[in-house]
């Protein structure tokens, strides 16, 4: 049972095993693919999907999410939370398990690490410990994958392409970009849901097969993650498709949302837009209020594992849903489709 976002990090400086748990508001797969070719967003037709997907992610190095509190090599090497490990004695680093063997290897002897810090390239020299156990470490916690549920908002029938979430995977404990590698979506079903309450965010649980892909992902933006899928193995690839509406065709008032919030089925249900927040550039371009009594009833709202449900008005496609608000939970944010499609470029 996986609910939203499922993490793995490796406390380096004990050595200990590698530590699992799932989260999502929101872990080798094909190498990321090329982006999609520029095509005007106003003049497509897309398939509004609205099912959910398992997202497996695989960074690109490791990412530092915790220094522990004592002095420790990281710290005395200047490795800082957020830093991004891309190589280890000139070897890259593609794991926290091949990262602790590169460290094995290194023993005690200083040794230069690579990192990419605020989009800048650092070099740094650490001389790791050898702890109780005789492993040799760093004093660093760190992530090189996310696991979790999330929903696709489009397939174009035209190319395999979709997009889901509408918003970027970030690091929980950072929240920063998870630095993008390789992924891909696996079929799931939602078995479960935690109703959204006043303070506290509701989230959809299902089941998903780690083994079985549904295609690769090749690219994790701040405006959604975007890949291709292999095959017509989804269902949801048979939808009709919609105009894509520019953010100047859509208003306030009345629109519907697709949602997957028990088992396969995907239902449509009511939301009004209250307002329209044109290149706000934080996913956050619509503001959107659930007015329909069985969603309500159901999720409280909107909950985790609906980021990406599709956004419907006037017959056309209008954009995602993205972010709920803490403090009302039949309230959210949504980011225009044309905002989406600008990224998967």
């Amino acid at each position: 049972m996986y609910g939203p976002w499922q993490t793995a990090k490796r406390a380096l400086r004990g050595g200990a095993a590698l530590l699992l748990a799932v989260q999502l508001l929101m872990a080798p797969t094909a190498a990321a693919r090329a982006a999609e070719p520029d095509t005007a967003p106003s003049a497509r037709e897309l398939v509004p999907v609205g099912h959910t997907v398992g997202i497996k992610l695989f960074s690109r190095g490791v990412l530092v999410v915790k220094l522990t509190e004592d002095s420790t090599p990281a710290k005395a090497c200047g490795l800082r939370t957020g830093d991004v490990i891309v190589s280890c004695g000139g070897t890259t680093v593609r794991s926290s398990e091949q990262f602790q063997s590169l460290l094995q290897k290194t023993g005690q002897q200083a040794t230069d690490l690579q990192v990419q810090r605020n989009g800048q390239s650092v070099t740094l020299s650490v001389c790791p410990e050898q702890n109780e156990q005789g492993t040799y470490s760093i004093g660093a916690w760190i992530r090189d994958s996310m696991a979790g549920i999330g929903t696709v908002t489009y397939y174009d029938p035209s190319t395999g392409a979709f997009g889901a979430l509408g918003h970027g995977i970030t690091d929980m404990d950072t929240s920063l970009l998870m630095p993008f590698s390789s992924g891909s979506v696996l079929a799931s079903t939602v078995k479960a849901v935690k109703r959204g309450e006043v303070g506290s965010a509701g989230e959809l649980r299902g089941d998903f097969d780690l083994q079985s892909d549904l295609g690769d992902l090749y690219a994790n933006t701040d405006c959604g993650i975007f890949g291709r899928l292999e095959g017509d193995g989804a269902a949801w690839q048979q939808g009709e498709a919609l105009p894509v509406a520019s953010p100047s065709e859509v208003e306030t008032g009345p629109a519907t949302i697709l949602a997957n919030i028990q088992g396969d089925e995907v239902r449509s249900y009511d939301v009004e837009i209250l307002k329209t927040i044109p290149n706000s550039g934080d996913g956050r371009e619509l503001v959107l209020s659930v007015t329909d009594p069985d969603l309500i009833a159901a999720t409280g709202g909107i909950v985790q594992g609906m980021s990406g449900s599709p956004i419907l008005q006037n017959g056309k496609f209008v954009g995602a849903v993205t972010h709920v608000l803490l403090n009302d939970p039949t309230k959210g944010y949504g980011i225009f489709l044309e905002t989406m499609l600008k990224a998967a470029n």
